[in-house]
This record gives C-alpha cells, sequence and structure tokens, in this order.
C-alpha cells in the first residue's frame, strides 16, 4: 500500500513529501523535473530524497563505539560491508504540520544495540518564490550524549538531456579518496590538476564520481552552491551553509539497470565513516538540538 504522502505547491514549484523515511518524492518547476523521482508504491529506489541521519553515507562494517561503549548498525550495503545513511531510514515518519506550501514531518530513533542516544528528528520542507527550502533538525530527548550528523540524498536532474552532456560547477578544492572496494575513506587530496576539479564549470562527460568534496568556497555569507545544466540552458542549484562543510556528489552509476538518471549532491555534516574517525562529528548534548539547511532551485541561462 502507498505511505502517505503531502503535496505543496507556491507559484511554479510543486513538491511531493513522502511519509517513506521523510523523502522528497517529487520537486518540479512548471512540467520540469529537478529531481529524480520514484513511485507512490514500493521502496524507495537508491535513496532518493532520503533523509540520512543520525550519520549521512557509511559507517565500516556498521561498527563503532562511543561513550566507552561499542555498537552495531544493521549492515545495509552487504556488498561494502557497511552501514548506509542512517537509522530515520527505517523510522515511522508522521506529519507534523502543514500548509498549502509546506510540510513538516518527524520521526523518532531510538537508543539500542545500534545508538547510544534517543532523537526525535524533524524535517521541514517550504516551497517559497526562490525554490524548495528544507531544514532537518535532531533533538536528543534521551539522557545520554549521542553522536549525530544529516544530509540530503536527492538527485538533481539539470533537463532533458543525458547526464554525460550536462555541465558542474562543484565549488571544492578537496575529495576525500576511497577505496575501490568499499568506498571508505583514505585521505584527502587537492582537485588541482586532478579530473574532479569542478571549480569552474564544464561537462562532466563519462566521469564517474561517488565522492566526499571539502575546501568548499563560500559567499560573503557562507553560502555555497552546486549548479548543473543541461544543453538546453535549463539547470537546477543546490545551496547549503556552513553547518555542512563537506558535500557528497555521485554520477549515479550502476551496474545493473537504469543508470546516471541523475545527480546526487548531498550536503554532509560530516564525512562518511565519521563515527569511527570523529572528523567533524557533532556531539549531541541531552536536550540540546541541531539544524542543517538547504534550498533546491531551478535555474535557466
Amino acid at each position: 500500500m502507498p505511505a502517505t504522502e503531502h503535496s505543496i505547491s507556491f507559484g511554479p514549484y510543486s513538491a511531493i513529501v513522502t511519509e517513506r523515511s521523510g523523502a522528497l518524492r517529487q520537486l518540479r518547476y512548471g512540467e520540469r523535473d529537478l529531481v529524480v523521482g520514484f513511485g507512490a508504491a514500493g521502496p524507495v529506489p537508491d535513496y532518493r530524497g532520503v533523509v540520512c541521519a543520525p550519520w549521512p553515507n557509511r559507517v565500516a562494517d556498521g561498527r563503532y563505539s562511543h561513550g566507552g561503549r561499542s555498537f552495531q548498525a544493521t549492515i545495509n550495503e552487504p556488498e561494502r560491508q557497511t552501514a548506509l545513511h542512517g537509522l530515520a531510514l527505517d523510522a515511522r515518519w508522521t506529519l507534523a504540520g502543514r500548509t498549502a506550501s509546506s510540510v513538516s514531518l518527524t520521526c523518532q530513533v531510538d537508543s539500542g544495540p545500534a545508538y547510544p542516544g534517543r532523537l526525535q528528528i524533524t524535517a521541514a520542507y517550504e516551497l517559497v518564490e526562490d525554490g524548495l527550502h528544507c531544514r532537518v533538525t535532531a533533538t536528543n530527548t534521551g539522557d545520554t550524549p549521542a553522536p549525530y550528523g544529516v544530509c540530503p540524498h536527492p538527485y538533481l536532474v539539470a533537463g532533458p538531456a543525458p547526464l554525460d552532456e550536462w555541465t558542474l560547477e562543484l565549488p571544492a578544492g578537496e575529495f576525500l579518496e576511497v577505496t575501490p572496494d568499499r568506498l571508505l575513506p583514505l585521505e584527502l587530496e587537492s582537485v588541482e590538476g586532478h579530473k574532479f576539479d569542478f571549480r569552474t564549470e564544464r561537462p562532466l562527460g563519462s566521469i564517474r564520481i561517488d565522492h566526499a568534496f571539502t575546501g568548499i568556497s563560500r559567499t560573503e555569507y557562507g553560502l555555497a552552491a552546486v549548479r548543473v545544466f543541461d544543453p538546453s540552458d535549463t539547470g537546477v542549484e543546490l545551496e547549503w551553509d556552513e553547518r555542512c562543510p563537506w558535500v557528497q556528489v555521485h554520477t549515479g552509476d550502476k551496474p545493473v539497470g537504469p543508470d546516471r538518471l541523475g545527480l546526487a549532491v548531498e550536503p554532509m555534516t560530516c564525512p562518511p565513516d565519521a563515527f569511527n574517525s570523529g572528523t567533524d562529528l557533532v556531539e549531541l548534548a541531552p536536550g540540546s538540538s541541531h539544524a542543517a539547511g538547504w534550498t533546491i532551485r531551478a535555474l535557466t541561462r
């Protein structure tokens, strides 16, 4: 049976948010898709539009330690033996509030063998004149400090041409090299002279990317943005603030099935496997909250 979902609109923008993983199922500007969507029934394919919390990306072997205790999360990426994209994926999301142009969903992550804390997570989506504003807030409602990280997982769609024909602008000076088999972090590398240097807009071509980037250039207001354009001069932008010093970019490559349908752009508060490295990991004290936000908007040259 299809999960409950909520349609919102403002001007030429419209969106559908589903209670499956708190996910953004559809975002359109007029008749134009800005993200790769999915059907109203069944599982969410490729984590499209989900809220990844309380960790983004991977935890190696699903194991980590916190506060002198060991935790084991379910391995949901068996081919790489990792726990991928957190615990909110499988939580029960419910409606917290809505208007014609906004909707908020909430879920609870409980403490247990996989996680030390107890979190209330709220994802707020609002359409305004300049696009879709998203904000995820997590509050530690338990009595134990809890590690935390978050990211969205939309696949952006620049236009009707294949992804190989799109151009990308990515204002990042470094990327995190990973192991080829499990995509686990190795060390930071400069993009200077590397195929991943998209600081100046240029075509994606056949380049395959599934990496975290940092060293991000920002405006005087602390904002950064990834932009992709189609040869038809339509495009889409994802903008975020300093709460997310990392961004994962993935060209949607798949060994079987539909390939390179969109560009995943995931502003992250911490890098992959931060529950083990501790890099940029948020420590949520009991009663404290953390919020991070981003905006997706249509572009036209």
